[in-house]
């Protein structure tokens, strides 16, 4: 499509809904959601400063600076949001999560742990994100999973670049930019945001596809006390429990869980033990500090791809390499940090400082034994205060994070270390800072504006010469200036529009050496820099919710696999590229009174999220105006389900892809169209016990669901990663 084609988008017929921000509500049946009306996506500014409250009054739930205006329904009670006691003031409820990310002019979404956690083996971070619209996740092996946000990261066949992951606002990637799932426990979160793009300014994120925070609950939540036991297909299993409690100042909360799985294909055999936790103290109302522990084990076989004949014809077979070396990927984390909290009259002050340590242990091609020490800290000052007799918003920060890579790799002689064939010491430094000012020139309207600078260095040293020196050295000093309107049209509804640069620096990964491809230094590869420009809508009321997101990314010197070899992909620095799409998502009530009618009645309701992708190359001199590979144009998934006030819900759900995409640059070679249907049904009341069972391609289907990518395949290119077949899982879980 050429440049005028995203406006021409915009303008198409037929296109009415795409994601700004989602709040993404239980699929299942929770009674006081039936009961009474949600309260606003947001909340406007105030006409004029309002006296403070005395200090015992302003503690109860003011974690947030947003004021509601005189016509906003007011806001939930303690008990609706889950809190017991007066709530921690480092950990924000759903409630008031929704309404600090609302502020964002751009397309965000939150997900609340009822939306997945109770319906779903919540196995991967799939499970969780399914619903976003704009989000391409789709597993490949155990927790691994290939995450793309808004064509973020296509060409990174091995691990995550280009989504910046959060745990609780204190960063899970590594220093040098890329990430893992191996950290991620789906059922330790209390909900999980998502911020798509340069709509991340705020965690200092500077990456195409934005951030993704997850956030754990603490002593003071509802129900801080379960258990819970999911069982399935292919050998799934896991136990799950959690505890928690508050005494006077001190709240505690700690999570752990025990996971197994054969795996749908040969080879694929994965463990894992994690656990999390935090221990929080409040010195008075205002002043809160929290301490973080987590820990991972994780085991993992590797399957491998395959070619394409082979995925679809013999879907369970793993690679003949992969299981001739025994290919594996096992990392043991453990990750300390902090958090500290202090409220002032309109001033909200984060702290804090992390570190981690991380062990891992990779044969594949060879075998690779990395040693990783990350670490850093965080401050932020949150400023909502009327000035001139007009509301102003201020968020400032600073971000650091260092770290080093002790890297070894070794011959893999059948899953055992051999002979040292390459050794190195890599460090990287991060330090962002970054300023964002909102404005409301009219009570519902502001004008934001916002910038961040990103200081970065990586800095390589050879310990292995034999193969020539590769030491090295960069340095990088990026501006990512950020501009937006947002325009609270009624108290459920809002429209916005903004204009950001991201700006992306490679990590060590980039660079990585393998059979066949022929060597660039990681000196020589520049920062990938995007423009992008957003526009679009949210509206939430009962019955229901739909948004609207149409944008455009112009990038230069984008991160993509230009040469391969044999499978192997080296990523450097394109020309220029552009990703545009429009992101739909809507939820709605289609019946109700049904068999139940009165204050509390049945429904019938409707869940869809629809992404449609359009990511090219700008006139190259190879590659022209190709398709960009790796990810669909269009992905589908909705859910239609029966909802009882008394907490039970059935139905039926989709996940369509309709249009086979390309896996390599060349455009010669593309993966194949399909649906996947599912069936679940269950209880959930929002009380102590749910319980859900669930089918999944009850068709059997055989499919590709991710694939690695290159610059010129052939049939026999081995790419592929097969979809499981058919599945049923199901789980109960009981907490108080």
């Amino acid at each position: 499509m050429p440049r005028s084609g995203f406006f021409r988008l915009l303008s198409a017929p037929g296109i009415l809904l795409a994601s700004g921000s989602a709040f993404v509500m239980p699929s299942n049946a929770i009674a006081e959601e039936n009961r009474r009306e949600l309260p606003p996506v947001t909340v406007d500014a105030p006409r004029e400063k309002r006296a403070s409250p005395p200090r015992a009054q302003r503690t109860a739930a003011r974690s947030t600076r947003a004021r509601a205006p005189a016509t906003a329904p007011a806001q939930p009670t303690a008990a609706s949001e889950g809190i017991a006691g007066p709530g921690a003031l480092t950990v924000l409820t759903a409630q008031q999560a929704l309404s600090e990310i609302n502020q964002t002019p751009g397309g965000v979404a939150l997900v609340t742990a009822e939306a997945y956690r109770n319906s779903t083996p919540a196995s991967t971070i799939k499970d969780i994100l399914d619903y976003v619209p704009g989000v391409f996740a789709q597993p490949k092996w155990g927790d691994d999973t290939r995450l793309s946000i808004r064509g973020s990261g296509l060409s990174r066949n091995f691990h995550l670049r280009g989504v910046q992951l959060y745990m609780d606002g204190i960063p899970i990637n590594t220093a040098d930019g890329y990430g893992d799932f191996q950290e991620i426990d789906p059922t330790a979160y209390k909900y999980v945001e998502v911020y798509k793009g340069g709509n991340a300014l705020q965690f200092g994120a500077n990456s195409l596809g934005g951030a993704v925070n997850f956030v754990t609950p603490s002593g003071r939540d509802r129900f801080p006390n379960g258990v819970s036991l999911d069982v399935g297909a292919f050998g799934f299993r896991r136990l799950q429990a959690n505890a928690g409690g508050a005494n006077g100042p001190w709240d505690g909360f700690v999570t752990a869980s025990t996971q197994a799985t054969d795996g749908f294909r040969d080879h694929s055999f994965g463990s894992a033990n994690r656990v999390s936790g935090n221990v929080g103290y409040q010195f008075s109302p205002d002043f809160e500090t929290r301490f973080y522990l987590s820990a991972n084990e994780v085991r993992q076989r590797i399957p491998g791809t395959v070619t394409k004949a082979s995925a679809l014809t013999n879907p369970e077979a793993a690679a003949p390499a992969n299981v001739a070396l025994d290919q594996q990927r096992n990392i043991d984390t453990v990750r300390l940090a902090n958090k500290t909290t202090i409220r002032f009259d309109d001033t909200r002050f984060e702290f804090g400082a992390f570190g981690v340590d991380r062990h891992l242990m990779h044969p594949i091609f060879q075998w690779l034994d990395y040693r990783y020490k990350d670490y850093g800290g965080f401050a932020k000052v949150t400023d909502d205060r009327i000035i001139g007799g007009y509301r102003n918003r201020l968020v400032a920060g600073v971000n650091l994070l260092n770290g080093s890579i002790d890297n070894q790799q070794f011959a893999n002689i059948a899953g055992q270390k051999g002979a040292l064939l390459s050794s190195s010491f890599d460090r990287s430094e991060n330090t962002s800072v970054y300023v964002e000012d909102s404005f409301y020139f009219l009570p519902n309207v502001a004008a934001i504006a916002g910038a961040q600078f990103l200081h970065a260095t990586r800095n390589r040293r050879d310990r292995f010469l034999s193969d020539g020196d590769q030491s090295g050295a960069t340095r990088f000093d990026l501006w990512s200036p950020k501009t937006g309107l947002l325009w609270q049209i009624a108290p459920t509804w809002q429209a916005f529009a903004n204009v950001s640069r991201s700006a992306e620096v490679p990590s060590f990964g980039e660079s990585a050496r393998g059979p066949g491809i022929p060597t660039i230094p990681f000196t020589s590869i520049r920062p990938q820099i995007a423009t992008t420009y957003e526009i679009g809508t949210r509206m939430r009321r009962p019955d229901y919710t739909w948004e609207l997101t149409a944008y455009r990314a112009n990038i230069r010197d984008e991160l993509l696999c230009l040469y391969s070899a044999f499978g192997n992909c080296n990523v450097t620095n394109a020309d220029r590229t552009f990703h545009q799409g429009v992101e739909a998502g809507a939820g709605a009530a289609i019946f109700r009174d049904i068999f139940v009618t009165g204050g509390a009645p049945d429904k019938l309701w409707l869940n869809m999220a629809y992404t449609y992708s359009d990511f090219r190359f700008d006139s190259d001199t190879r590659f022209g105006n190709n398709q960009l590979p790796g990810a669909p144009r269009h992905y589908l998934r909705a859910e239609l389900l029966y909802k009882h006030p008394t907490g039970f819900y059935a139905g039926p759900n989709v996940e369509w892809v309709p249009q086979a995409y390309f896996v390599d640059s060349m455009n010669t070679l593309t993966t194949e169209s399909y649906a996947l249907l599912g069936l679940k049904a269950g209880f959930d009341n929002g009380g102590p016990f749910s319980a859900y069972i669930e089918g999944r391609n009850l068709t059997n289907r055989t499919y590709i669901a991710s694939a690695n990518i290159i610059d010129r395949a052939t049939a026999t290119s081995a790419l592929f990663e097969p979809g499981a077949g058919r599945a049923v899982y199901t789980g109960m879980r009981y907490r108080w």
